[in-house]
């Protein structure tokens, strides 16, 4: 695939990853017990996670960093095991949901500053 093509489906999986994540901390802060609603949103951030890692092992593949992966990338794969185990506090402890509404959006803010930049 193409350097563009890899690029739009990182970003789709992005926005799916955060609209996932945004669904269940509502239904954390809420109390909801609504498992379909739950269900739909563990799966949409599960299949978001696979396409996001694919996709930006093929955007990293396009660049030319397979052999050695620069530490940018290396805090990006941080980030996004960050975003992968935000559920476990949004599932056990929704008084946590407020928080995590204002600071994951922002970790992907830094993980897009990462992968504009391209600092180190």
């Amino acid at each position: 695939m193409s350097y563009p093509a890899y690029k739009v489906l990182h970003l789709i999986g992005v926005l799916f990853l955060f609209t996932s994540l945004g669904g269940m901390a509502i239904l954390s802060r809420s109390g909801s017990t609504n498992s379909a609603a739950r269900k739909l949103a563990m799966a949409t951030h599960g299949i978001a996670l696979a396409v996001i890692l694919v996709a930006g092992f093929g955007l990293l593949a396009r660049l030319g960093f397979m052999a050695a992966m620069p530490i940018w990338a290396w805090c990006k794969i941080g980030i996004w095991l960050l975003l992968a185990l935000a559920v476990l506090p949004l599932r056990r402890a929704p008084r946590l949901a407020g928080a995590l509404w204002i600071a994951l959006p922002l970790l992907g803010g830094v993980a897009a500053w990462l992968a504009v930049t391209k600092p180190f």
